[in-house]
């Protein structure tokens, strides 16, 4: 077995952990603190190519895959988790569904601008009543001639508030299967299409210079051709992106447990109590130690994963254990880096305190850290 990266999966590392380095941090908190998303950062992620990893060049792509797309997330969550929700969202939720199902005529209309990072897309799944139960979904569509009418709701969209959304996915009821239950299906509908009503969100604890919208759709017209991977598909779309989806939000957890290692390991090397660096107290190195140790692990677990899917080859178990593990370990790392910091790690001017708090969507989002579990023991071959 080869755990060695390519040179190009090495030189991109350096290139993105090189920018987080020299944009992000030095900003991060400045918006953290006054909850604002910047169009400004997004389109230099996307003019350093963070956008389109594993599309083709045909569409605007760099065609370098999934391990590395999981790489540049990871450099980016390392300074900023709401930059880093940014590109995954806009990777795995946006660009992802409309190349992987979506006709020539679609691939082309929106993928080179989304690949460009000019404009970004979003999936619209999440409702006030529909959370992990997304087959409980009540928004609805309905075929008139030949025009689609949604109507409903979508609330925590990720990438859909903005100036810069272009498009947004959005799941509907679009009728009943021969069975009697619900026919899904999912739309491409455009920011500015008739009816649709984008509101930001604020208050958010996490993630506060990330862009997450509360959507309205009220008699919302699209054309018929905006359909999305054929009628009655929404739901086994939906699986599949979700797939996508939590490698990103492991690659989240992986790039932050690293960031909480990386400040941890600077102060208790640079704080002196008694005498001394804290970090020579075996109390404290132990903890250093056994965050290095998870922090590897659910590299590796991670990398596996993203390495299946660019084989094609099965997936979805890995990354439902990477998405939970990662998520997890990046819980225990934020909190023992708190503590190593002592009271200084509960003011904003140090770092990890954004950490700690940008750290628990990761066990929500993409599917709760339980959901996982069920997804984990349903592939083991646990009783139903």
């Amino acid at each position: 077995m080869n755990f060695d990266l390519t040179e190009e999966q090495n030189l991109l590392r350096r290139t993105v952990r090189e920018f987080a380095d020299r944009e992000i941090d030095p900003v991060a908190s400045e918006l953290d603190e006054e909850e604002r998303f910047s169009p400004d950062l997004t389109r230099r992620m996307g003019e350093i190519g963070l956008f389109g990893m594993f599309i083709p060049e045909e569409y605007g792509g760099s065609d370098m895959g999934y391990i590395a797309y999981i790489i540049a997330v990871e450099e980016i969550a390392r300074v900023d988790a709401s930059q880093a929700a940014t590109v995954a969202t806009g990777n795995s939720l946006g660009i992802g569904p409309i190349y992987y199902y979506g006709s020539s005529e679609q691939k082309n209309r929106w993928i080179p601008d989304l690949c460009k990072g000019q404009r970004l897309a979003a999936f619209g799944l999440t409702e006030p009543n529909a959370g992990s139960d997304a087959g409980a979904t009540q928004t609805k569509a309905e075929l008139k001639g030949d025009r689609w009418i949604i109507n409903g709701s979508k609330i925590f969209i990720t990438n859909s508030a903005s100036e810069m959304t272009s498009v947004i996915i959005v799941q509907a009821v679009s009728g009943l299967r021969t069975d009697g239950k619900k026919e899904l299906s999912c739309f491409l509908v455009p920011s500015d299409a008739p009816g649709l009503t984008r509101k930001p969100m604020k208050g958010k604890m996490m993630w506060r210079a990330s862009d997450t919208g509360e959507l309205f759709l009220e008699d919302c017209t699209v054309p018929r051709e905006n359909l999305l991977g054929g009628r009655g598909n929404g739901f086994r779309l939906m699986l599949a992106v979700l797939d996508v989806g939590r490698l990103g939000i492991a690659a989240m957890g992986l790039g932050g447990a690293q960031g909480c290692f990386d400040r941890a390991l600077r102060y208790a090397n640079q704080r002196c109590q008694f005498g001394r660096p804290i970090a020579s107290f075996q109390v404290n190195a132990f903890k250093l130690a056994d965050m290095a140790l998870e922090i590897e692990l659910a590299r590796n677990i991670l990398y596996k994963a993203a390495w299946l899917r660019e084989q094609d080859r099965p997936f979805t178990m890995e990354a439902a254990m990477a998405k939970l593990f990662c998520s997890e370990v990046m819980y225990r790392c934020a909190n023992a880096a708190v503590q190593l910091h002592g009271g200084y790690g509960l003011m904003r001017e140090f770092q990890v305190e954004r950490f700690y708090r940008d750290q628990k969507l990761l066990e929500i989002g993409e599917g709760t850290s339980e959901v996982q579990r069920m997804v984990i023991a349903r592939h083991i071959g646990a009783a139903r």
